[in-house]
């Protein structure tokens, strides 16, 4: 099997990991997502991973509510370590070594961030999964994806969603959306698309790296799009 692509940082909402459950952990859920990424890897694709919190908490709502912005976000920062361990442990059930790395401190349970380490378990077939986010409040997952994705080398970041591409508003509320197959960096972020930060969004224009957004819950959109058919979502580059 050809794919276009050797090496990606596939970034997952931590929505996606609850399944029909209003919090935590669905394990069909999971399964599944664990399901798409081992075929992938067994045909030889290295996927690193960075999945949010969404499933556990939301740093800007709890500093909406009053709480301090950045107690917010380590909170946010350590949500992201649970769901890594969650992942490594399914992987680990379904024959795929996985690695967790984190960018805060958390031995025994986590591995801190080793550009190195990382990089000899992603060419041995191993799942990388990084959590902590960046180390820092104030930046998003998708920062962090992409800011991962530049240090790995991989080929393109990869944001895993529940609809087939960025719209110029949100098609679940809008039903007359408009679906872009393709823009460029400037394009998306004088737009100000919603499906990135703006920091994520200038470091791939900065550093010429693409960001494909995609339907994950469709059964073949992973392996479509790693084989370079993007007809199911959005390409942002340089062109």
């Amino acid at each position: 099997m050809s794919y276009k692509y050797k090496r990606v940082l596939l970034k997952i909402s931590g929505e996606s990991l609850k399944g029909s459950q209003s919090h935590g952990y669905d394990a069909s859920a999971v399964n599944e997502i664990v399901g798409k990424i081992k075929f992938a890897i067994n045909n030889g694709v290295e996927i690193a991973l960075v999945v949010g919190a969404g499933n556990i908490w939301r740093g800007v709502m709890g500093g909406s509510s009053g709480m301090d912005r950045v107690n917010a976000d380590y909170m946010g920062m350590l949500a992201t370590v649970m769901n890594a361990l969650c992942l490594r442990d399914f992987f680990e059930m379904a024959g795929i070594s996985a690695v967790v790395q984190s960018s805060i401190p958390m031995l025994p349970i986590a591995e801190g961030f080793n550009r190195q380490k990382a990089n000899a378990a992603l060419e041995s077939g191993k799942v990388v999964i990084f959590a902590g986010g960046t180390g820092s409040p104030f930046f998003t997952t998708d920062t962090t994806a992409v800011l991962r994705a530049l240090e790995m080398d991989c080929e393109a970041v990869l944001k895993a969603t529940k609809v087939d591409g960025i719209y110029d508003s949100d098609p679940f509320k809008n039903p007359d959306a408009v679906r872009y197959s393709a823009l460029t960096y400037d394009e998306a972020l004088s737009k100000q698309l919603a499906v990135m930060d703006q920091t994520a969004f200038s470091m791939c224009r900065d550093n010429d790296l693409p960001i494909i957004v995609f339907n994950f819950a469709d059964e073949t959109s992973l392996d479509a799009i790693l084989r370079g058919d993007s007809a199911n979502g959005t390409v942002v580059s340089s062109f």
